[in-house]
């Protein structure tokens, strides 16, 4: 199907990256990195390539600043995308396909391979224009964000490559706004507990029902399901009321497991649960509310963690951040706004601020329906064009304080 974006180079980049299969699981990043290592070649600039977990690359495209000793700007994006229902697609995901309409349908329109090339193309003319900036910036695009990024940005942002960038500021990844003049920002994000509660108890007939005190395995996850449970209603309820998902505490149950047979009581049960802290929690608090649970439902009650990230302070936005400052003047010079709020999930823009750099997420995609993850994840031709001329403004403006 031919279109009257057909000549367009920016766009026709952008097809090229998203039909590349990067997709869980066991993704081969080879495509992206060539592809990567071909955009860096046509931009005369300089690629690394940093293989910390084996098949896991972090690629590195360096445009340097003119006082090389100021702490640098980091734009980061990841390569992966996650699996798809082919059968549900209006088009092949990996076709890059534009409607009529100008929509390009493709897994990692939204999440995140559009953002990988903002950050090029606005270098892209940048550089073509011949402007200087004061600050050297760093292009990066790391694997496995969508797995939980420990083998990606995690393990990258803790290594000494990453050290000698010097980063002083980074931008990285938000969500679309479905408003036509706002844009939304991460500044912070939830802390992810997963945890498993196990329940103990003696095994019986399953016709007994035991007088006193003493707790079945099942009584015991009852109480434990309904302090959870209560506890998620409350946050809903503040949902319900108008707060952004960002700032509240989610709490999924997720898994009851146990049991050998429906007519004998069990000697185990246990339960799951999907954990987002709301970022000014107190995580101690939290913790131990849930010891007090475990004792409260009964003897043979515990609790283990599958994920407990540490908890990260978010970014603060005031005038005393310069980066931020400039950044809000350059989207509102264009006729935009900035909206901040908490990340209701979790970016590699985490592992970022674990070093102590400030970091914002920023897509400026706007005007646009939520499709992270969905079938026919989709974005329009004329956002993603209005979306490089923001970037360039901003990547002019943080790189020259």
């Amino acid at each position: 199907m031919s279109t009257k974006w057909d000549k367009d180079e920016e766009v026709q980049r952008f097809r090229e990256y998203l039909k590349i299969p990067s997709v869980h699981p066991d993704i081969d990043y080879d495509g992206c990195v060539e592809f990567l290592k071909k955009q860096a070649r046509e931009l005369d600039l300089p690629v690394a390539v940093y293989e910390l977990v084996a098949r896991k690359p972090v690629v590195v495209i360096t445009w340097e600043g003119v006082h090389k000793q100021l702490p640098s700007i980091l734009l980061n994006s990841h390569m992966d995308v996650v699996p798809v229902y082919e059968e549900h697609w209006t088009h092949p995901p990996f076709g890059a396909v534009i409607s009529e309409d100008g929509f390009i349908y493709a897994r990692g329109t939204q999440d995140m391979k559009s953002m990988g090339m903002m950050h090029l193309e606005a270098v892209r003319r940048l550089k073509t224009a011949g402007v200087r900036l004061q600050r050297t910036v760093h292009i990066s695009f790391v694997p496995d964000e969508e797995i939980g990024g420990v083998d990606g940005m995690g393990a990258f942002a803790a290594s000494e490559e990453f050290k000698k960038l010097n980063v002083g500021f980074a931008l990285d990844e938000s969500v679309p706004s479905p408003k036509p003049k706002e844009i939304i920002v991460f500044y912070g994000e939830k802390t992810s507990r997963q945890i498993v509660i196990t329940c103990r108890g003696e095994p019986g007939h399953g016709s007994l029902v035991a007088a006193g005190p003493v707790r079945t395995a099942g009584e015991k996850l009852h109480y434990i399901i309904d302090k959870f449970m209560a506890l998620r209603a409350q946050e809903k309820k503040k949902i319900d009321q108008g707060a952004w998902f960002g700032d509240v505490t989610s709490i999924n149950l997720t898994q009851v497991e146990g049991g050998v047979q429906i007519n004998v009581l069990p000697e185990r049960l246990s339960v799951s649960f999907d954990i987002r802290i709301a970022a000014d929690a107190d995580h101690e608090e939290f913790e131990n509310m849930i010891i007090r649970w475990c004792k409260e439902a009964g003897d043979g009650v515990t609790f283990e963690y599958v994920v407990k990230n540490p908890q990260v302070k978010s970014t603060i936005l005031n005038d005393k951040l310069a980066f931020w400052k400039v950044m809000d003047k350059a989207v509102k010079d264009m006729g935009f706004i900035l909206k901040p709020v908490v990340c209701p999930g979790a970016t590699d823009a985490r592992y970022v601020r674990q070093q102590g750099i400030p970091a914002i997420g920023f897509s400026p995609l706007f005007d646009s329906p939520l499709l992270l993850h969905a079938h026919d994840e989709s974005l329009h031709v004329d956002v993603f064009k209005k979306a490089v001329d923001l970037m360039e403004k901003v990547i002019e403006a943080v790189a020259n304080v």
